[in-house]
């Protein structure tokens, strides 16, 4: 990296330190603004609300820890240069009797501490929602160490918010008075909110515990993804699997991947609320989000304009950009392929522009390697904007462009065959786009793909009628056999725009 895109970087850096119930974290992000993608993320299991219930004190050891916390993220804030930091308490601070005094040492620090109410709390963490899944309509349940916030969410917008004293490090006592008195009290207080029952849409679940339970489900139906961000789960699957979870020893659920033992520890508590919940709730089925408070404060920061943006395009163009997918070059190129876009209704004008910035990023990485990229970068890394099913459909496009003519038997859980197919077949003609220039652009300007009743037909200008090699034969009629019809070469000024 030069000096110059290393001096970018650093001035495009901004940080969050979130001092939770549980957990005293700093993320330190970077990339796009309407896009922030994650640099340096630590975190020290304070536990700060843990004795809240008891003595209605954090603890002295626990501020001390978080305190000494603080001080290492300071000098590490510094170490990086960055001068965009907001800092945030929550539900722990916000109800300890010492919460004032606590701040009080931050604040000494250097840091600035905002408390949060627990209403700027939930429409906070809903902002992150809406950044992370654009038209989003629902409500956001973000379950923290010290708290339940709920919000409903629409238009662009947050409505209502509300705090429950049902953290993680809470419900475990609540639940060792027994389960009636359990669902006695958790159901009294979603009663009080009647506007979350009435509220059309699925639940968006944000929080580590909720996406242990995200985890819990895709290893369940053997769905192909690591990152639950995005993952959808009906109501019916969700009621099934709180059952079971609720009835799960913590140290099985810590042997599954992607299930920390400390979120392992909170999860049956967390599974038995989640039970009272969908039965007061009702939600269209749950969404898992991976943003949410920290999201929520860069979010907010941001003008209309950068909201608009296109999270998914936007991360993208900052992860191929550099790797040669220039956007520029990809959009023709989606173009180019537009013809052998039928509309699977699942946004496959934004999926082509995304799989051709990838794929022209691929063509840099050694041929071996190719494939494991194209279904890593597709189905493992966090985009956002994107659901599993456009996962699935983005990872059948870029193996495409990699020459494979098989649709992987996993990702079938995730999109339907003729997605796939259809997506496969952009991929192998992204192929075709490439084999043309080399990756110089001019395939778009210099030649046109069309399909019709008849078949595909690829035409190129006179001048140009010797870029018809072997190898570009070869593509057309893998095309044409992919699509199931007849594919030919044309010579001629005519070309379709």
């Amino acid at each position: 990296m030069s000096r110059k895109s290393e001096a970018r970087e650093r001035a495009s850096q901004r940080a969050v330190i979130d001092i939770g119930s549980n957990t005293v974290r700093l993320v330190i992000y970077g990339g796009p603004p309407r896009a922030p993608t994650v640099l340096h993320n630590e975190k020290v299991s304070a536990r700060l609300g843990r004795e809240m219930d008891e003595t209605g004190k954090m603890p002295t050891a626990a501020m001390e820890q978080a305190i000494g916390a603080l001080r290492r993220f300071r000098i590490l804030i510094e170490d990086h240069g960055i001068t965009d930091l907001q800092t945030v308490a929550t539900a722990a601070v916000r109800d300890a009797s010492n919460g004032k005094a606590f701040l009080k040492q931050v604040a000494a620090l250097g840091l600035n501490p905002r408390l949060l109410s627990g209403e700027e709390e939930a429409r906070t963490s809903a902002s992150g929602v809406i950044g992370a899944f654009p038209g989003a309509y629902g409500v956001v349940a973000d379950l923290g160490g010290g708290s339940l916030e709920l919000v409903s969410i629409e238009g662009g917008k947050s409505h209502h918010g509300v705090s429950l004293p049902f953290g993680t490090l809470r419900l475990p006592d609540l639940r060792a008075k027994g389960s009636a008195k359990f669902k006695r009290t958790i159901h009294s207080a979603l009663a009080k909110v009647g506007w979350a029952s009435a509220h059309e849409g699925p639940l968006y679940c944000v929080g580590g515990t909720w996406r242990a339970f995200a985890a819990y489900a895709m290893r369940e139906a053997q769905i192909p993804l690591t990152d639950p961000h995005g993952f959808v789960l009906s109501s019916e699957d969700a009621m099934r699997l709180a059952k079971k979870v609720a009835r799960t020893e913590p140290a099985t659920l810590s042997a599954i991947e992607g299930i920390s033992s400390m979120r392992a520890a909170a999860l049956p508590d967390a599974a038995a609320m989640l039970k009272v919940m969908l039965g007061e709730l009702n939600p269209d089925g749950l969404v898992f989000s991976g943003w949410g408070l920290r999201e929520g404060l860069l979010y907010n920061t941001l003008s209309e304009i950068e909201q608009a943006k296109d999270p998914l395009i936007d991360s993208v163009i900052a992860f191929a950009g550099p790797r040669n997918g220039a956007v520029t070059e990809a959009t023709r190129v989606a173009a180019w392929t537009a013809p052998l876009a039928h509309g699977s209704g699942h946004g496959s004008e934004r999926l082509r522009v995304a799989a051709a910035m990838l794929s022209l990023s691929l063509a840099r990485i050694e041929p071996n390697r190719r494939v494991s990229q194209a279904r890593e970068w597709a189905l493992d890394k966090r985009w956002v904007g994107i659901d599993p099913t456009g996962r699935a459909i983005l990872a059948a496009a870029l193996l495409g462009s990699c020459g494979q003519k098989e649709i992987p038997a996993d990702l079938a859980t995730l999109a339907d065959e003729p997605q796939l197919h259809e997506a496969m077949g952009w991929g192998l003609a992204i192929r075709l786009a490439r084999r043309m220039d080399a990756g110089s652009g001019t395939a778009a300007l210099t030649s046109s793909l069309e399909q019709d009743e008849s078949g595909i037909v690829l035409t190129v200008t006179p001048d140009r009628a010797d870029i018809v090699g072997e190898s570009v034969r070869k593509d057309i009629a893998a095309l044409g056999n992919w699509f199931g019809c007849d594919a030919e070469v044309a010579i001629g000024d005519n070309l379709s725009r």
